[in-house]
């Protein structure tokens, strides 16, 4: 059976059969611990622009792409080996919200290249540094109606999701990303578009960058949104055989096992990944979450010892300090096994 062959990223798949790879913390904690005013989210480009700017946070790269890059920079010196793009919600789809969806293009290469830039700052020699593009869910969902009234209504379809990921990824690579993570999925349907947007994206250019695909598990039921299991979820989406497969969100690290057990099981032949949020908000706690770096460090380090991790990091309300302490606690652990030579298929 033979391997995928990527044209770029190949060094991370490489490191994940060595070790356990930190990927880096939330982009939104930290540009909100900023204060940033509407006028900073505008800067002089859009000062006049109709729509309120303020909380675009992907608009940044365009205003304040300083900010941006010293963010990218911190979670690096803190002992990431990747960091996302400042892209989250920048699809066509999704700045159509703030009349900015012509930009979506631009707001993606230019994350990119500043996401680029730290990379190539902190990288040495056996120590590679990675950047994965960052691809949302959008605001909009594919498979639930936004009127409970009206079980059959849509506010997006598949062409349109599919057309506004294609954008995000074309342009994603070209800002020299190293590999593709969709996240935070909390409708398949919409993933499976921006699964065939970013297959047909390979196809027509020629480039083959490593995959992770994050579904988000809600609540306590272990179903994302549109209703699957995590295993359903696995078994609707193997088909793009991503480098990894893991879940993010909505949960913190406490209430994430069962699932990522369940998950773990499910996909023996590919690498796992776990980013959860930092608990749920505690006004009694220094860090208003419920889970601290060393709690969220102490069962992540948990996880891996189950054998259930190749990939961890931090989402909502995570910071630099919460993947130090990951990075100090997970550094030196090696990698979940996995047997992909099950998952490969026989090139054509």
């Amino acid at each position: 059976m033979k391997p995928l062959v990527y044209t770029r990223g190949q060094a991370l798949a490489d490191l994940l059969a060595q070790r356990i790879v930190i990927l880096d913390g939330a982009m939104g904690t930290m540009t909100q611990r900023l204060r940033l005013t509407e006028a900073d989210y505008r800067g002089e480009r859009f000062k006049d622009h109709p729509k309120d700017l303020k909380n675009d946070g992907d608009l940044l790269s365009l205003t304040r792409p300083e900010l941006i890059r010293d963010i990218h920079e911190a979670y690096f010196a803190a002992g990431a080996d990747i960091v996302e793009t400042n892209t989250f919600g920048a699809t066509r789809i999704a700045q159509d919200d703030y009349g900015l969806g012509g930009l979506a293009a631009e707001m993606n290469l230019a994350s990119a290249r500043l996401a680029r830039e730290a990379a190539d700052k902190y990288a040495r020699p056996g120590a590679p540094k990675f950047v994965a593009g960052a691809l949302g869910p959008t605001p909009r969902t594919a498979s639930i109606s936004p009127d409970v009234n009206d079980p059959g209504a849509r506010n997006v379809d598949f062409e349109h999701l599919r057309a506004s990921y294609y954008e995000q990824t074309e342009a994603l690579v070209q800002g020299g990303v190293d590999l593709l993570l969709i996240e935070t999925i909390f409708d398949t349907l919409n993933a499976k578009a921006a699964l065939f947007a970013i297959d047909e994206y390979f196809e027509q250019s020629g480039q083959r960058l490593p995959l992770i695909i994050s579904g988000t598990v809600t609540d306590a039921s272990g179903r994302i949104l549109s209703g699957q299991t995590v295993t359903a979820f696995w078994y609707s989406v193997r088909h793009a055989r991503p480098l990894a497969v893991g879940l993010n969100c909505a949960l913190g690290a406490a209430l994430m096992r069962p699932y990522l057990q369940e998950l773990a099981r499910a996909a023996p032949d590919t690498y796992i990944s776990c980013y959860p949020n930092a608990g749920l908000p505690n006004p009694m706690s220094e860090t208003g979450f419920d889970e601290t770096p060393e709690v969220t460090s102490r069962l992540l380090r948990e996880f891996a010892a189950e054998g259930l991790v190749n990939i961890v990091g931090g989402c909502c309300g995570t910071t630099p300090e919460h993947i130090g302490a990951i990075h100090q606690a997970l550094g030196p652990l090696p990698a979940r096994a996995v047997q992909r030579e099950f998952f490969y298929r026989e090139a054509a």
